[in-house]
């Protein structure tokens, strides 16, 4: 009989340690505090980050923290495999990559600028991710999950412990939810203030598993999906998130298409921030009036796309 090792759930404690492990590689992204219709706001610059997104940080912890080994792999439609091949290229270690067909130009040029082995395979990312299982388990290789994982949930909430530590009087944290990392990671370390998870109608992991109870499919139909297309969150993140929401620390709320692209043009227009969609999706929230607390702080999680207003 095999015995299978349960997988522990990230702690509060595994941020702060994910924070001394990154301090030496990411950059401390600034905040900006700004009125917007009469309102104050702090902006989390997160697409200032090394790689131009957050998750850097988780790839690079669970590549800091793991065990010792020759060839790191993963599967991404975008983003993570940009963070994995950053993090790479800062520590001089080799990687592959696996993306879908569907992948943006724009993210596979930058994946493949790293030095790193890019392959194209499938049609959706669930198609890349098998593939990528098949080569990292060969002897010497390890697959970084793009969010299903304890360390890269713990080295993407330094994002928020960031804004906790620079920005106390902030009393909402509001993240653009995807598979669950950055979501679960944010729960971590935002403390008593109110998390708010905001997708996309159309590409709603994150919401529809909290609302069922249990992880489920989602539809994944948004001109967000190649950063937030997770089909179905993680069981990590869902450990982490859903005793959170039933004790009504973390709201989950959907914007519409329409929302998401008139928040991005708001960032430009309002402080010349040009961000991918799916960046925007805290603002669409924010906008619409689903966003409490008299000082909330959107993450603007990622702007790596070819910008053009839409």
């Amino acid at each position: 009989m095999t015995l299978v090792t349960p997988v522990l759930p990230p702690t509060t404690r595994d941020v702060a340690e994910a924070a001394d492990r990154l301090r030496a590689y990411v950059r401390r992204t600034p905040l900006l505090r700004l009125s917007l219709d009469g309102r104050p706001l702090v902006l989390k610059l997160e697409q200032l980050q090394l790689s131009g997104s957050f998750k850097l940080r988780g790839a690079l912890n669970a590549v800091l923290a793991g065990h010792a080994h020759d060839h790191v792999v993963t599967a991404s439609g975008g983003n993570h495999g940009l963070g994995v091949a950053t993090a790479a290229a800062l520590l001089g270690i080799t990687a592959t990559v696996f993306v879908p067909a569907s992948v943006p130009e724009v993210k596979a040029r930058r994946i493949a600028a790293k030095g790193v082995t890019l392959v194209r395979t499938g049609a959706t990312y669930a198609e890349a991710a098998a593939a990528a299982a098949e080569l990292a388990a060969r002897p010497g290789h390890r697959y970084i999950p793009a969010y299903d994982d304890p360390l890269v949930v713990a080295g993407n909430g330094t994002v928020a412990a960031e804004v906790v530590a620079d920005a106390p009087d902030v009393d909402t944290v509001v993240v653009a939810a995807g598979g669950g990392g950055l979501s679960a990671g944010s729960a971590l370390a935002v403390g008593e203030r109110l998390l708010v998870l905001a997708e996309p109608e159309r590409c709603s992991a994150v919401h529809d598993a909290l609302v069922a109870g249990h992880p489920v499919d989602a539809p994944v139909e948004s001109l967000a999906s190649s950063a937030l297309g997770a089909t179905r969150i993680g069981r990590v993140p869902f450990d982490v998130l859903a005793p959170r929401a039933r004790s009504g620390a973390v709201r989950s709320v959907l914007v519409s298409e329409a929302a998401i692209v008139a928040a991005r043009d708001r960032l430009w227009e309002e402080c010349r921030i040009a961000t991918e969609p799916a960046a925007a999706v805290p603002l669409a929230a924010w906008l619409a009036g689903d966003v409490p607390g008299a000082l909330p702080c959107l993450v603007v999680c990622g702007a790596n796309a070819d910008w053009t207003p839409l």
